[in-house]
């Protein structure tokens, strides 16, 4: 039987770089598909770039590129993304653009990979949702309604595919360990945030056969807050 085959959207980022690692090291073929062009994978991953996921005509092809390559597609991880703080009243306002990266390229995503997922005996989808957007903050707003998005549809696609062999289920982190994190909040202390590698291995659970018992479910991954 020929291995498993995932593709990670938004796999040049951070956790992208943390999951593709682990999905190697479990001995996955791995595809990445990821807006930034001209990056380097590691061998043997498919590099997909310049990919606009908010298009869904484009996500439909980025997809089928996968299956081409490799004859077959069984778990999607939707990790592409992105952050911004900005009050309401601010005045250039986030929300359509958060919506648009965290919500819409997660459902483009999963729409173009559904009929190869189905074709699949264990389909697999893991969406990158949010434990901020469970209770927002000042400053949240915008991020925390697209991640709750991200949420409801993890829940109703899972319903719609309870007659199949897919499941979908999402992770909620809190603050990940990243340097970035690290130079914006100096003060905190990082050993009770996140792990990418941790949060990787969660996902790689669900995106695994072992996990099909589980779906619809939004599992908070928060260290040790």
């Amino acid at each position: 039987m020929s291995k498993r085959v995932i593709a990670i959207t938004g796999g040049h980022g951070v956790l992208g770089r943390a999951v593709v690692e682990a999905a190697l090291a479990d001995g996955l073929s791995v595809a990445v598909i990821d807006h930034a062009s001209g990056q380097s994978a590691p061998e043997g991953v498919l590099e997909l770039g310049g990919v606009d996921l908010t298009d869904a005509a484009s996500a439909k092809k980025a997809i089928g590129a996968v299956v081409a390559h490799f004859g077959r597609l069984d778990g999607l991880l939707n990790i592409a993304g992105g952050f911004v703080w900005q009050t309401t009243d601010d005045a250039d306002p986030a929300w359509a653009k958060m919506f648009a990266l965290n919500l819409t390229t997660a459902l483009n995503a999963s729409r173009a990979a559904l009929p190869h997922l189905k074709a699949s005996s264990e389909g697999r989808i893991v969406n990158v949702g949010a434990n901020a957007a469970l209770k927002s903050a000042a400053g949240m707003g915008a991020y925390a309604a697209s991640k709750a998005g991200v949420h409801r549809l993890t829940e109703s696609l899972a319903e719609e595919l309870k007659d199949t062999s897919v499941t979908v289920n999402a992770v909620l982190p809190s603050i990940l360990d990243t340097a970035q994190n690290r130079k914006d909040m100096p003060d905190a202390d990082p050993a009770k945030w996140v792990a990418p590698s941790d949060l990787a291995r969660v996902m790689l659970f669900l995106a695994s056969p072992a996990s099909r018992a589980i779906t619809g479910a939004l599992i908070p991954v928060t260290g040790k807050v």
